[in-house]
């Protein structure tokens, strides 16, 4: 009799760590996807204030139209991004392409001074402010997540309900790591 209750309890107990450690990776995945959702609403307030910010520019610089056309296609091309890596690697695009808009807005000391465009310059710089805390999140998040999963034994029920590991959203090197300097 001893003996049942004693596989009894261990099939309890054993069962009960696999439905907590089950909905724990539940719910990891769950603030892991949330994380991501926050940061493309960061993109999306970007990739708003960009068209804006390029005419406010093209008042200014019409002759600039290549510089132009590559903010506007980095933007577009980011905009598609199907998967996180392609949106991690279509961000990389657009940040060169946003130096290359301030690089020439510096030529331009009359725009400098212009409101619209210290408005949208403020407002860019406090969405990437924004979408830095965001990644920041999203990789602890992911990081937390991944963890869960390799270790032993929430690995093995992370093998059995087949839960993927997420990606980081990355920097490439260390030119991109650097903040980029805007001089008005």
């Amino acid at each position: 009799m001893n003996a049942i209750l004693f596989i009894l309890a261990i099939v309890v107990i054993s069962g009960l760590f696999m439905i907590l450690t089950y909905n724990s990776l539940v719910s990891l995945k769950n603030r892991t996807r949330e994380a991501w959702y926050d940061i493309e609403v960061q993109l999306k307030r970007r990739y708003d204030l960009i068209p804006n910010l390029v005419n406010v520019v093209k008042g200014y610089a019409t002759h600039e139209s290549d510089v132009f056309e590559k903010v506007t296609q980095a933007r577009a091309n980011a905009i598609q991004g199907v998967d996180r890596k392609g949106v991690a690697d279509a961000e990389k695009g657009v940040t060169e392409a946003l130096k290359s808009l301030f690089a020439v807005a510096e030529n331009y000391p009359q725009l400098k001074a212009d409101n619209n465009f210290m408005n949208l310059q403020e407002e860019l710089v406090d969405t990437e402010n924004k979408l830095e805390s965001a990644r920041r999140y999203y990789n602890g998040c992911v990081r937390d997540y991944n963890t869960k999963q390799e270790v032993f034994p929430a690995n093995i029920i992370a093998g059995v309900f087949n839960f993927a590991k997420e990606t980081y959203f990355e920097l490439e090197n260390d030119e991109e790591r650097k903040v980029p300097e805007v001089k008005f």
